[in-house]
């Protein structure tokens, strides 16, 4: 019964494989009319798959699937022999398999390195908020206080650590032998500048202080003697303290009332405490009280008299004026008086001429004239002396230029050195400001009367 059982089961995987082969025939005689036949090649061509490569596809794929060795074998029973065409199928499906197996074959080791990557970083969680200046923070922090509360108060790290975090790492740091191997790696490769200037940073310890303490808060000190501590108390101060750092923590202990001549006043004793406006108004009533101050009263007495000096001068000066400067009411004829010879008159101001000759142009400290024109308006282009206005014995008025620009009379120019007669209502231009000569008639007419009166005598 065995044998014809396997007689039959090797006749019908015979009559299975015969059947595979038709139908690859009638595929490619299909197939074969149609498409024209192609140059054989060593490389693999892209084309379409037939229907027996689409099914040995699919079962690779779900050998992929299963896990362990990708072992294909035919369904036989235990004692058979495969047969030729069962060791084709396998030798065409051991061919297709090659690239899959290298697939599943190869993600094995990665799962091994992904679980020895891990191993680390499981370790190293931890170490990512402290860096390796904060390690040297709280070891330098640590030998000169000794103390993890003042560590904590004190030391500004590059975050916000809270106390049980400070005591948590200071004990890994002596404990644990991984954390601080990589910590001591970690500030090894920290450059020399970054490591002084944490160093710089130490917390003075309380044998530093109590020797800044001894300096006394009335006396100012100066470099020198915290050189001296430096070099008489080498092993007390820390390697990084400077003459400069030492003098700015005795200012903060003075500031704070921590020096051994200080002491700290206490509150008082009361239900009234006062605040700080209320100390503040204290302090203005007790300025308020103060003594005037003797040196700013003489120097103020002193610029009182100066003034007053100046005033003086100017008062003398009034007199000795020759002109006097009116401001222009209207354009009408000015009311000459008895001593008025004639009149300058511009468009903001008017000069009075009461002496045969008076002169002109832009006054300064230095230098005082008789008709200062800058009264009139922008005089920076005209000459501190200008010209001269002259009354002659016969009553002509003449004008002599004796500044750099030249003077316009009824719209001709007069040089420099020149001089030009002036009738009444001339119009004078100087660098721009326009003048109208007005004379008093009258008065030059008595003048000539008497100048032709004492000429025949």
């Amino acid at each position: 019964l065995k044998k014809q059982s396997s007689g039959l089961i090797s006749r019908s995987e015979d009559e299975e494989s015969l059947g595979v082969k038709d139908v690859k025939r009638t595929a490619t005689q299909a197939f074969g009319s149609s498409v024209p036949k192609r140059r054989s090649s060593s490389r693999s061509i892209k084309r379409k798959k037939f229907d027996d490569e689409l099914v040995e596809s699919s079962l690779v794929k779900s050998s992929t699937r299963v896990k362990g060795p990708p072992v294909i074998e035919p369904v036989r029973c235990s004692g058979s022999e495969p047969s030729s065409s069962e060791k084709k199928k396998v030798a065409k499906s051991g061919t297709a398999l090659t690239p899959p197996l290298t697939m599943v074959m190869n993600p094995a080791p990665l799962t091994k390195r992904v679980k020895k990557s891990k191993q680390p970083l499981h370790i190293t969680k931890d170490l990512g908020r402290w860096k390796p200046t904060d390690d040297l923070l709280l070891i330098n922090a640590v030998l000169q206080t000794t103390d993890l509360t003042s560590v904590h108060l004190g030391v500004k790290f590059s975050c916000r650590f809270t106390l049980r975090e400070i005591k948590e790492r200071w004990y890994a740091l002596l404990y644990d032998p991984v954390i601080s191997k990589l910590a001591w790696q970690a500030m090894r490769q920290l450059h020399p500048e970054a490591i002084a200037a944490i160093q710089s940073k130490a917390l003075f310890s309380q044998t530093e202080e109590a020797m800044l303490a001894k300096i006394g808060s009335t006396s100012q000190p100066k470099l020198d003697v915290f050189q001296e501590l430096l070099s008489n108390y080498p092993a007390v101060f820390h390697p990084s303290r400077t003459p400069k750092s030492l003098l700015v923590h005795w200012q903060l202990l003075k500031q704070y009332y921590l020096l051994d001549d200080q002491s700290v006043q206490p509150l008082p004793k009361g239900d009234q405490v006062l605040n700080f406006s209320d100390a503040e108004q204290m302090v203005d009533d007790v300025k308020l009280k103060e003594s005037r101050d003797e040196v700013l009263e003489h120097e103020l007495m002193v610029s009182d008299r100066h003034q007053k000096r100046e005033i003086r001068q100017l008062e003398q000066e009034l007199p000795r004026w020759q002109v006097l400067v009116d401001s222009i009411t209207g354009m009408s004829m000015p009311d000459f008086d008895n001593q008025t010879l004639a009149a300058l008159r511009g468009r903001m101001v008017r000069y009075l001429m009461r002496s045969r000759e008076i002169t002109l142009g832009r006054a300064t400290k230095d230098k005082q004239i008789d008709v200062d024109l800058s009264l009139e308006g922008p005089a920076w282009k005209i000459s501190r002396k200008q010209g001269i206005i002259k009354l002659k014995n016969n009553g002509d008025f003449f004008i002599a230029n004796e500044g750099r620009r030249p003077i316009y009379i009824d719209g001709r120019p007069v040089l420099s050195g020149n001089k030009w007669k002036l009738n009444n209502n001339s119009v004078v231009e100087i660098a721009g400001l326009r003048f109208v000569f007005l004379i008093n008639l009258e008065l030059i007419s008595l003048i000539k009367a008497e100048a032709a009166k004492m000429a025949p005598q």
